[in-house]
C-alpha cells in the first residue's frame, strides 16, 4: 500500500461514504485518482474519481469499502480478486456475517457519523487492525477502537444516530425561538450558532457537560430556571434514553436481518 496515497474502491457510495470521500480527497490522503466507485446509477462525485457498475480489472486495492443497504449484501456480485480489508459501514452487518459473505479478507467495521465531511465527525471502529486504517480515518475526525462488537453496535447509536437528535433540538431550540418574537430565519440562525459555539467549547473544556451547565446557571437567574424544566423527573434524560433505546432495538433488527 502506498503510504502517500491509498487505493480506495467503493462499493455503494451514498451520504454518509460521499462525506466521507470528500474529506479523505479535501485532507489529501487519498489521490481521486486512485478511487473508483461503483454505484446503480452515476453520482455527482469529486473531480477525477473514476465511477461505474463493476470494479475495473485492474490491480487490487488497498482498500474496499461497504457502502450498500445490510440487506443488499446477498445482491452483492463476487468482489475482484485479492485478500485486502474490507471496511464495512453497514449498520448492523456483524464481522462474523461479512467475514462469511467475503472469506478472505481482514472485515474493519466503521461507524462514521455525517460530520467527518468537515473532519468533525467521529468514526467508531472493530475488526481487524490492519494497516493503514487509523492513517485512513485520522482526517474524518474522533477516531475510536471498541473491542466489544456488541458495545460498537451500541456506539453506532450514540455517534452515527446523535447528529440527527442534535439536528432535532437545535430545531426545536429555534422553534421555541419564535414564542419569543424572533422569526423563524433569525432563530434558527441563533439556535445553530449556539449550539456550535457550545459544542466546541465542550469539547476544550476541562469539566464534563453538566459541570459546565451549571457554571452558566447561576442559582436564582433565568437560565437555571430553564433547566428546572429539563431535569424535573429527569426529563430530558428519560426522553433521550428512550431515543437510543429505540435506535438500538432497530440495528438489532438489520443486525438480524444481514445474518439471513
Amino acid at each position: 500500500m502506498s503510504a502517500a496515497s491509498p487505493r480506495v474502491w467503493l462499493l455503494g457510495c451514498g451520504n454518509m461514504a460521499g462525506a466521507m470521500l470528500r474529506q479523505w480527497i479535501a485532507s489529501g490522503v487519498v489521490a481521486p485518482a486512485n478511487v473508483f466507485v461503483v454505484n446503480r446509477h452515476d453520482r455527482e462525485l469529486p473531480e477525477g474519481v473514476r465511477q461505474g457498475r463493476a470494479f475495473p480489472e485492474e490491480l487490487a486495492p488497498d482498500f474496499l469499502q461497504l457502502g450498500v443497504k445490510p440487506q443488499q449484501l446477498g445482491d452483492v456480485a463476487a468482489l475482484p480478486a485479492g485478500n485486502y480489508p474490507l471496511i464495512s459501514i453497514l449498520a448492523g452487518a456483524d464481522v462474523a456475517t461479512l467475514e462469511k459473505r467475503f472469506p478472505g479478507h481482514p472485515v474493519v467495521r466503521a461507524m462514521p457519523n455525517l460530520p467527518v465531511a468537515l473532519g468533525k465527525g467521529v468514526v467508531a471502529l472493530y475488526g481487524a487492525r490492519v494497516a493503514g486504517i487509523d492513517d485512513l480515518m485520522a482526517p474524518l475526525g474522533l477516531v475510536e477502537w471498541i473491542d466489544d462488537e456488541t458495545l460498537f453496535d451500541n456506539g453506532t447509536v450514540l455517534s452515527g444516530c446523535g447528529p440527527a437528535f442534535v439536528y432535532r433540538f437545535i430545531d426545536a431550540l429555534a422553534e421555541a425561538g419564535t414564542t419569543l418574537g424572533f422569526s423563524a430565519e433569525q432563530a434558527q440562525r441563533l439556535a445553530v450558532a449556539t449550539v456550535e459555539g457550545s459544542g466546541l467549547l465542550a469539547a476544550q473544556a476541562d469539566a464534563p457537560p453538566a459541570v459546565l451547565a451549571d457554571r452558566v446557571a447561576s442559582p436564582g437567574g433565568s437560565t437555571r430556571q430553564g433547566m428546572n424544566v429539563l431535569d424535573k423527573d429527569d426529563a430530558l434524560k428519560a426522553l433521550l434514553r428512550a431515543t437510543l433505546a429505540a435506535s438500538a432495538r432497530r440495528t438489532a433488527e438489520m443486525a438480524a436481518e444481514a445474518r439471513r
